[in-house]
Parts: structure tokens; sequence; C-alpha cells
């Protein structure tokens, strides 16, 4: 990937991903491909922006549980919220039992039904606990972690991007992006990201960085089931798959650091 490509998935993925100004100056598929790739780098501001938001609240001592209520509202900030409306979307799509065309009808609508709203307050009741059990274990271990969930969901966007997984709907943000990431490349990235994800697990000690490994690890891997069961109900993805793989990742993954 040359400069000018690089420049072009920056801008989309933090176009696309957060609120932060970034001018998107293509919108097809090579951008999309490039922007898909870099995901994690959306991941990783928007990561650290929410670790820093619950360290400050840890450092006026405002204790555990608001800490891990501010870091968990970050994200949603700056995502405009449309990862947990995928969600939240998509937990009605499939909680709907009909037919594909019908629920991708019933995720285009604007309302949430019952499917939605108990997989938001699950959801986010459990970011918020694990988080606020991890804040019990020190600011440190709780910062990095916000970072690293952030990270792997947005690594699993990446991986949800790769060739052979198909779109859903001729139209939208899944249209554009779905199938562009060649699957090496995807791969390449995940393995890269969980390296990093456990040397940051370093600073919690040298044990740390196994648990970090393995939490990204579960965290894509139950991304991926999800995944598949979104393609074989829906006929492929959509912008709000993308948003429940993301939001599924970040749950697993600070769950995931809480055990043991």
């Amino acid at each position: 990937m040359n400069a000018r490509k690089a420049l072009h998935g920056v801008r989309f993925a933090f176009g696309t991903l957060t609120v932060f100004p970034a001018r998107i100056t293509r919108w097809d598929r090579d951008a999309a491909r490039a922007g898909m790739t870099l995901a994690p780098l959306a991941g990783l501001a928007v990561g650290l922006c929410a670790a820093a938001a619950g360290a400050g609240c840890w450092a006026l001592g405002t204790g555990a549980p608001l800490a891990a209520v501010v870091a968990s509202a970050v994200p949603a900030l700056l995502t405009r919220g449309l990862h947990l409306d995928g969600l939240a979307d998509v937990a009605d799509g499939l909680g709907s039992a009909k037919p594909a065309e019908d629920a991708l009808r019933i995720m285009k609508q604007s309302d949430i039904g019952p499917f939605g709203v108990i997989t938001l307050l699950f959801c986010l009741g459990a970011q918020i606990a694990a988080l606020a059990r991890l804040y019990e274990h020190g600011w440190a271990r709780a910062a990095v972690a916000t970072v690293v969930a952030a990270v792997a969901a947005r690594t699993a966007l990446t991986l949800a991007a790769r060739r052979g997984v198909p779109a859903a709907r001729p139209e939208g943000l899944g249209a554009v992006v779905a199938g562009t990431v060649p699957v090496v490349r995807a791969a390449v990235v995940a393995v890269v990201v969980t390296a990093l994800c456990a040397a940051a697990g370093l600073v919690s000690g040298v044990r740390a960085a196994p648990r970090f490994a393995l939490a990204v690890v579960a965290a894509l891997a139950v991304a991926q089931v999800l995944l598949r069961r979104c393609v074989r109900r829906f006929g492929g993805v959509t912008g709000d798959v993308f948003g429940a793989v993301a939001e599924s990742a970040t749950t697993v993954t600070l769950v995931a650091l809480t055990v043991g």
C-alpha cells in the first residue's frame, strides 16, 4: 500500500467509523479496501480517548463504576452511536425469524424492537461491569483494556470486510466495503494487532500478555461466529452487521480480560 492509498484509507476509516474530522476524498472500493485494512487505527484513536476519559474520572476520585460508565460512553459518542444502533438492528433482524428480505426491512427501520433493546442492555451492562472490575485493579490496567478492546473491535471489521463475504444489499456502507480486503491481508492485520495487544498487556505484568492476546483471539472468534450467522441469515453483510460485529468484539474482549 503506497502513501497516497494509505492516506485515502485513513480518511475513509476515520470518516466512516468515527466523528473525527476526516474528509473522505474517495468513495470507491479501492479506498474502502485501504480504509478497512487500516480500521484498527481508528479503533486506536477511539480507545485512547475513552481510556483518557476513564482515567480522568478515576483521578478525580469518582470510583470504578462511574469511570467505567464514562469509558464506555466515549466510544459511543465518537462513533455517533452507529455501532450500538447496528447491534440493536441486527438483534431485531435475527430475532424476527422472518425471511431475509423482511428481516433486512426490519433492520432498516428507525425504531428499535424488544430484541434490540434487550441486547443493548446486556451488551452495555457487560462492558461497564467488566471495566468496573478492571478499574478495581488499577486505572492503568483498565485504560490498556479499553484501548485493546477498541482496537480488537475494528480488527474484527477488517476481517468482516475480507473477500468472500458478500453484501446483503446493493447499496449502503456494507455494499461498498464488503469483500474488499484480501484474505491474507486481513489475516496479517489480525495477527499483528493480536501481537501488539499482547505487548500492551505487559503494562500489567509479563503474565498479563498472554491473557490480552487470548482476549483478542476470543473476541475475533466470536465476531466471526456472529458474522457467519448474519451472512447465512441475511444473505450477506450490511452496515448494521459491521456495527454488531464491532460491539460484540468489544464486549468479549473486556469480559475475557476479567477472567482469572
